[in-house]
């Protein structure tokens, strides 16, 4: 769980990095930084189940109001075809940056439910 943990901490940054560009920055550095510590935190032996379960409830919050969004997850697969998301952000198309976002959310809660899982088990040997 170590090495998952250094991974995921290293891909959280350099997802913060590359918000540089995206339109609320402000927003997504933050929850990638944040998600980038605890799973360093981790990586050092530091599990914090209060920290883990915030993530979880927040990333849980926020992807739906993103699935459920006009311009969401839903309008993305059903109004647009479920087109591909690669493709460069205009601002005319709204759905493929919040489809995007959908997809940071779900890494970061599958993270944060396996180191709840993994603890668990580990705490209840």
């Amino acid at each position: 769980m170590k090495t998952f943990n250094l991974i995921a901490a290293i891909l959280f940054v350099l997802f913060a990095a590359l918000q540089y560009n995206d339109p609320d920055p402000y927003i997504w550095i933050p929850i990638y930084m944040v998600s980038a510590y605890v799973c360093f935190q981790n990586y050092k032996g530091k599990y914090d189940a209060f920290s883990h379960w915030i993530i979880v409830a927040f990333s849980l919050i926020y992807a739906i109001r993103l699935i459920i969004d006009p311009n969401g997850v839903i309008a993305w697969f059903k109004e647009h075809d479920a087109e591909n998301i690669v493709q460069s952000m205009k601002a005319s198309k709204p759905w493929i940056e919040q489809t995007r976002e959908f997809g940071g959310l779900l890494i970061i809660l599958i993270v944060a439910s396996v180191n709840i899982i993994t603890n668990k088990k580990a705490a209840a040997k």
